[in-house]
């Protein structure tokens, strides 16, 4: 089916649709002052939700006949729940009761942004994170959102995953988990593998595009995830999903919590395991994590302690496929090949994996001082320690410090052997926030602290020749000592009830210090020091109810990462990196349509990317450009053309370039290498023109839905150069999800979760690596592509007590 042949077909079923009978109408209150609640989440059948408008009121069109469940909720008030027998136009009004404790919601409310925040934000819930969770790393349960693209090296979304937010990837993207960071301090990154089935444990997550707000943590260079995880809960519940699908992949939780003790205290806790095969040969993976939240919340305080413990264990899969295999064995994993002398396969190692835990720590407090004032506060020790195990063929003995060994008069120079590369670090902090809101200002101000301690190690534990005192022995250590210091202040002032500005400051010191000898055997013992200033400021305007407009200008700065200053050359100068983003943004919002656009234009200085240069022993090193850019238009629209047929559509045009580029070309013939004509102007890595996402959702019956979930992507190009023989094709994938719930009087509910994926049985790619070199006055490339799963499918049960 043709794209074009796809949304003709979209807007004819939109007029087509079966016109039900009946309408519900309502106003959410506060039971104190009643007055309009705006925003809050209203919920028929647990599959059609709106929200208040202005005025809070809701409405459901065409309700069939007969019983139905509603439910309104709003952030600090308890949630309303009511059975309905229609049998006939409806009006009803709903008063929220306040919460008489207080909502661990306040713990993010520093660095998240609001409805009249001048930034380009997502918010998604709980409802819709679960609806999706079968077991599937994190960004694929975030795919649908604007300029989205995710990746998997298994190639099914269990095990190591990536994500991209306008062409840049985690290594860009600032996390938060209850607003402590995430991002591993050195490398910039995150990996989702070492919090497996996290999405189980989510309350809610916003994603902000482009610089942001001020956070805590790693520098927002695309995009910053700020995620809550599962707030408090009045009644007791238990909960069991099982999930099973295609590759042999397995999902089991189990969820339980106390609800609200003596009216004070609250405990929830969660088990997970995660079992898959993978699409890609050998590339399976073995997953447990587990949570547990405990808090006190009383009228003014709130004390809350949050344990997360993730372990992995995943075969190796991130060489990629050759790309003369992709048409031949699109499954093939070179990982692990062991080869005797001659050159010939002998078979694949066993436990060519990568094994880790990451354990993370939190304590939050935060106190009321009147309901205009509070104070939040969080300490935090975040745990890491692992290793990757790699069968390596034909290694030099002098490549890990190592003497040569002789057996009678023959020296051997090489062997095969088996190594263990050793991350062990400690990451610990703290941040606080004074929040004010009253009247027509809403005020923060923030602090954050965090000091990164880790070392990198390796041993050698099997050689085909060796002497037992080599084996076990650090062929190579070295450590890396960050800290991190924040500072910040932001406000939204109301000038008028519909103009607003807003004004964003931040001071960010960071020290890195890193001592001792890499795994090639060179001393890379250096420090730096970093003073940024982060400044943004918008405006935001309101013509009437239904639509807003609003314009920002923000600043970011982020030093190298650990790799750009170990592998640059003795005496060169890494610079940092500066963003500055502008963003100009229009909402509508209507009872049946939500829309929003959004034009950016982001501005880079000294951007950090792969022109195919090396250093002196021959790594690839990113080196700064002196100026590119990122500019576009994203689009996002929610149309209930009925109460039973919605359409979620989103899509990004951008254009992408590097100015003044030139390339390089290892040279084997003449080491080291050729400078390439000047280039000029080129498209940034795996940044496509075009992305698009559409979700139809279809209610076929009381709390039965059906899905079709479209995804377009167009070219992307694996180096810099714009080279289309060094590129991703376009890719257009479909998917069909089926949601189903049940409400037996022996349990709250069961749902029932179908999704069948990549219906259309598409052969596509979604990352690549390539290195370029001559030989024999000739180029060539080694290369390495990421396919993705063909029709695959994957079901799920939650049974919740």
């Amino acid at each position: 089916m043709s794209k074009k042949l796809f949304f003709l077909t979209v807007l004819f079923l939109a007029f087509t649709t079966i016109k039900a009978q009946y309408v519900i109408k309502g106003t959410v209150l506060n039971e104190n002052n009643n007055k309009p609640l705006t925003g809050a989440t209203v919920t028929l059948d647990a599959n059609t939700v709106t929200s208040t408008d202005y005025n809070g009121n809701f409405i459901f069109k065409n309700v069939s006949k007969g019983k139905h469940r509603i439910k309104v909720s709003y952030i600090g008030f308890k949630t309303y729940v009511k059975n309905l027998n229609i049998i006939e136009d409806l009006i009803i009004t709903v008063k929220l009761k306040p919460e008489t404790y207080m909502s661990d919601e306040v713990i993010i409310s520093a660095i998240r942004a609001g409805k009249n925040t001048p930034t380009t934000h997502t918010n998604l819930k709980k409802s819709e994170i679960a609806s999706k969770n079968l077991g599937q790393d994190l960004p694929y349960l975030v795919s649908q959102t604007p300029s989205v693209i995710v990746t998997s090296d298994a190639g099914a979304g269990v095990g190591y995953t990536g994500i991209r937010i306008r062409g840049t990837d985690l290594t860009g993207i600032n996390v938060t988990l209850n607003g402590v960071p995430v991002n591993d301090p050195e490398s910039h990154s995150v990996y989702f593998v070492d919090l497996p089935d996290l999405a189980s444990s989510i309350e809610s997550m916003q994603i902000q595009r482009g610089v942001g707000t001020s956070t805590n943590g790693a520098a927002a260079f695309g995009a910053s995830i700020n995620i809550k995880t599962d707030g408090m809960s009045d009644e007791p519940f238990a909960e069991y999903n099982v999930a099973g699908g295609s590759f042999n992949t397995w999902k089991h939780t189990l969820k339980l919590g106390t609800g609200l003790l003596n009216g004070k205290w609250n405990f929830t806790g969660r088990i997970s395991k995660i079992k898959s095969d993978g699409y890609i040969d050998r590339a399976w993976s073995n997953l447990k994590s587990a949570y547990f939240s405990g808090g006190y919340y009383g009228r003014k305080d709130m004390i809350k302690a949050v344990v997360m413990i993730g372990k992995e264990r995943t075969y190796q899969a991130w060489y990629g496929v050759p790309k003369d295999s992709l048409k031949t064995n699109r499954t093939y994993n070179p990982a692990g090949a062991m080869y005797d002398h001659n050159g010939n396969l002998l078979g694949y190692y066993d436990n060519q994996t990568d094994n880790y835990e990451q354990d993370y720590y939190q304590l939050h407090y935060a106190h009321m001082f009147n309901e205009y004032m509070n104070f939040t506060s969080a300490v935090f020790f975040t745990k890491g320690k692992g290793y990757y195990e790699s069968y390596k063929n034909n290694q030099k003995f002098s490549k890990y410090g190592l003497q040569d060994f002789i057996i009678g008069n023959d020296t051997i120079t090489r062997t095969n052997l088996i190594r263990q590369k050793w991350l062990d670090n400690n990451f610990y902090g703290a941040n606080m926030a004074f929040n004010y809101e009253k009247n027509k200002m809403n005020f923060n101000i923030g602090t954050g602290w965090n000091q990164y301690d880790g070392d990198h190690y390796g041993k050698v534990i099997w050689a085909e020749y060796f002497r037992p005192e080599d084996l076990g022995k650090n062929w190579y250590f070295n450590n890396g000592t960050k800290n991190d210091f924040n500072i910040f202040a932001k406000g939204n002032y109301d000038l008028s009830g519909n103009l607003s500005l807003y004004l964003d400051l931040q001071y960010r010191h960071i020290y890195y210090n890193i001592t001792g000898i890499h795994d090639d055997l060179t001393d890379i013992t250096q420090e730096h020091k970093y003073d940024f200033f982060n400044p943004k400021a918008g405006i935001f305007y309101n013509f009437n109810n239904h639509n807003s407009i609003f314009f920002s200008v923000a600043v970011a700065n982020r030093e190298p990462n650990r790799s750009d200053f170990r592998d640059a050359n003795p005496g060169t100068e890494v610079k940092p990196e500066k963003l500055t983003d502008f963003e100009l943004g229009y909402r509508l919002n209507e009872k049946n349509v939500l829309l929003e656009a959004n034009a950016f234009y982001m501005d880079y200085k000294n951007q950090l990317v792969l022109t195919g240069k090396i250093n002196n022993v021959g790594t690839p090193i990113r080196t700064n450009v002196d100026k590119s850019f990122r500019t576009g238009l994203e689009m996002a629209a929610t149309v209930n053309f009925t109460n039973r047929f919605r359409w979620n559509v989103n899509a990004t045009y951008s254009i992408n370039k590097i100015k003044d580029f030139t390339a390089y070309i290892d040279d084997w013939d003449n080491w080291p290498q050729q400078k390439e004509e000047y280039i000029g102007t080129t498209d940034i890595s795996f940044s496509p023109n075009f992305i698009g996402n559409s979700t139809l959702t279809y209610i076929l019956a009381k709390n039965l839905d059906i899905n079709l979930i479209s995804n377009y992507v167009s070219r992307q190009y694996i180096d810099n150069t714009s080279d289309k023989e060094r590129s991703l094709d376009p890719y257009f994938v479909n998917n069909i999800k089926i949601n189903y719930s049940t409400f037996p009087k022996i349990m709250k509910q069961i749902d029932f979760i179908l999704s069948l994926n990549n219906i259309f049985n598409v052969e596509y790619e979604t990352n690549a690596w390539v290195y370029r070199y001559i030989y024999g006055g000739k180029e060539y490339e080694m290369d390495g592509y990421f396919p993705q799963a063909k029709f695959n499918f994957m079901v799920g049960v939650n049974f919740k007590f």
